[in-house]
């Protein structure tokens, strides 16, 4: 007596194998534009975060002194203790000198973004007039006393995807 016995197939045909590939393909044909973009983008972002942190220190000083912003000593002031009029500066707390405000960073953010990535120094001017780029080639940043701008120091050419200089943001 002879058995019927069906045979079980045990693999994928070259035609399913193909409906596959060709569905990664498009998959991957979406995905990756989307990521290249995000990461393109994350410049912009950076910088306006911390653009955002230093800016909210700088009012967080103010507070603590009286309305008085920050001035030439602007990175002493905002990342280590100082006394209420922003004069003296300490890595510690000193309550007996009265040296109890702050720090309000832990230290300036580098520049995320143009010529001058990774720098950290803060250009101080006192001209209403003045607009960045200035200073050192250590200076990401920059602050003016008269208007209390504070940006990045970049030059007009540093743009991102959209076309908007950084020293604007």
């Amino acid at each position: 007596m002879a058995q019927n016995h069906r045979t079980r197939r045990l693999a994928f045909s070259l035609v399913e194998l193909v409906i596959v590939i060709v569905i990664m393909g498009v998959i991957a044909a979406i995905a990756i534009p989307r990521l290249s973009r995000g990461a393109r983008t994350a410049g912009g972002s950076a910088l306006r975060s911390d653009l955002s942190v230093l800016r909210n220190s700088i009012e967080l000083y103010a507070a603590e002194h009286d309305g008085k912003y920050p001035d030439a000593n602007i990175v002493n002031q905002l990342t280590q203790f100082s006394n209420a009029t922003g004069a003296s500066f300490s890595a510690t707390k000193n309550s007996g000198s009265g040296i109890v405000f702050g720090p309000y960073l832990k230290e300036i953010p580098p520049q995320p973004v143009g010529a001058k990535k990774g720098e950290r120094g803060i250009h101080v001017t006192t001209v209403a007039a003045d607009v960045p780029p200035q200073g050192a080639a250590t200076d990401g940043w920059w602050f003016n006393t008269a208007t209390l701008e504070l940006r990045a120091n970049l030059v007009g050419t540093d743009v991102d995807d959209d076309g908007t200089a950084y020293n604007t943001y």
